[in-house]
């Protein structure tokens, strides 16, 4: 009887430990599945950051002011004291402050063409294409900073609604452009301006209208009702309005200069134009 009751208790110790032993494997095995999974997750990450790191971005050298150089001239041509574009050459990007600027709207509306005339032509040939994605650089010095523009363009498709969040996470400003002879394209602001907020709620949000060349040849009653439905898109996005044109060089640079003069609080103000036949300006 004794010996039944010896070989029973000498049973379930080792059953207990049997049950123990099965535990310890399986918290090894989901532990081990755990570390592989996230060997693989980080294994991801790299990858991404490798091709998203492969293409380097480098700056245009800023002389030093005892040197000559060239000025980011305005839109009137007048040299800016407070900004100073880049030159020829290379040099360390240690000093540098990187900016993201994104660019949103429809196809066909000039934003390549306005993003090439404020980073010029050789800029344009460093640029960064992906599809669906074109992203380029401009770096000046803003009282004594060295500051880079990088600024995402998406392409206009729908389809292209998938770059939006890469191009607009982090970006300090979001230009939302339409063509001023088109009215379809201020009406699709307004669904770029929803997926863009849904990744970035913080950005300065900017409402350019493009082509003000083509813009002041339609008749002025149609040039009257533009300007009243631009200005009222404008309100509801709580957006500076800008009206534009890359191939006369109107408000381009004047746009970016606002930008710089909002994030670091800089003595350069804009002047408000309401004149019907000039490029609007409303805030």
């Amino acid at each position: 009887m004794a010996t039944q009751k010896s070989h029973d208790g000498a049973t379930g110790k080792m059953a207990q430990l049997c049950r123990k032993i099965l535990h310890v494997n399986i918290r090894w095995s989901i532990s081990q599945k755990i570390t592989v999974l996230r060997q693989f997750l980080c294994l991801i990450w790299h990858r991404i950051l490798v091709c998203s790191t492969r293409y380097n971005f480098r700056y245009r050298r800023i002389l030093s002011p005892r040197r000559n150089r060239s000025t980011a001239a305005g839109d009137s041509g007048q040299e800016d004291p407070t900004t100073t574009s880049s030159s020829s050459g290379y040099d360390s990007d240690s000093d540098l402050v990187s900016l993201k600027i994104s660019i949103l709207g429809d196809s066909q509306i000039g934003k390549t063409s306005f993003l090439v005339k404020y980073v010029g032509d050789e800029e344009e040939k460093r640029s960064l294409q992906m599809k669906g994605l074109n992203v380029m650089d401009k770096t000046m010095c803003i009282q004594g900073a060295r500051i880079a523009f990088r600024i995402w363009d998406v392409a206009g498709e729908k389809r292209s609604f998938d770059q939006v969040p890469i191009a607009c996470k982090d970006a300090v400003a979001i230009l939302f452009m339409f063509d001023l002879t088109s009215r379809c394209t201020l009406t699709s602001v307004v669904e770029w301006y929803r997926e863009s907020r849904k990744w970035n709620q913080t950005a300065i949000p900017i409402l350019v209208g493009t082509k003000f060349d083509d813009f002041v040849q339609l008749p002025p009653d149609i040039q009257w009702t533009i300007v009243t439905q631009a200005r009222a898109y404008a309100r509801g996005l709580k957006a500076t309005l800008f009206f534009s044109s890359a191939k006369h060089n109107i408000n381009v640079n004047k746009i970016f200069k606002f930008i710089m003069a909002k994030l670091f609080n800089l003595p350069w103000t804009v002047d408000r134009n309401l004149t019907i036949g000039e490029p609007i300006i409303d805030f």
